[in-house]
């Protein structure tokens, strides 16, 4: 999927959301953002923090698409793992999803102690799982720029009946009206 060129002009001091099922380009757009914010130097400016596991085939991290990564203040954790996709049972998805939720709060702690302007967050629907909507709503009010994105689709439902699925779509649609823009890939 092709993006046209990014105008910054349109992404500062806006909330923008970014959705869409696996595979549809999300991460590859954020990357984009964050490469065009680069590129008008705001580098300094600029927090991202990245939620993605390493699981098989599903979803990647910003760092595989840009190494402007390195540019910015960067936060990630080779230990965040894929609810649905690892998890054998119920019980087994809702212990990875806290497992999940306590080191990605360990970053939103950071991020909300030592904010920057910009705030991209690569696949927010992880913290959700598990995590506090009032956190994201902080995060979303310290940032005058914030840029996110989130699975909402089907091909992940299969969520072993631990009910995590269907909580994450409503979290999506009541966090997606709280941003100027919803782009829907």
């Amino acid at each position: 999927m092709e993006y046209t060129e990014i105008e910054v002009s349109c992404i500062l001091n806006k909330k923008i959301l970014i959705i869409g099922d696996v595979g549809r380009g999300k991460t590859r757009l954020t990357a984009k953002i964050l490469d065009a914010l680069v590129s008008n130097g705001l580098s300094k400016h600029i927090t991202v923090i990245d939620m993605a596991p390493t699981a098989k085939n599903v979803g990647a991290r910003i760092s595989a698409y840009t190494e402007n990564v390195k540019n910015v203040r960067y936060f990630f954790s080779e230990k965040i793992r894929g609810p649905r996709i690892e998890g054998k049972n119920a019980s087994e998805v809702l212990e990875i999803a806290r497992a999940n939720k306590e080191i990605v709060e360990k970053f939103l702690e950071e991020y909300l102690d030592n904010p920057t302007e910009i705030l991209i967050v690569n696949d927010l629907t992880l913290y959700l799982h598990a995590g506090d909507i009032s956190k994201i709503l902080d995060l979303m009010e310290r940032s005058k720029t914030f840029v996110a994105n989130a699975y909402y689709g089907n091909i992940l439902s299969d969520d072993k009946n631990s009910g995590l699925t269907s909580k994450e779509k409503l979290l999506v649609q009541m966090l997606s009206k709280k941003f100027d823009t919803v782009i829907i890939l």
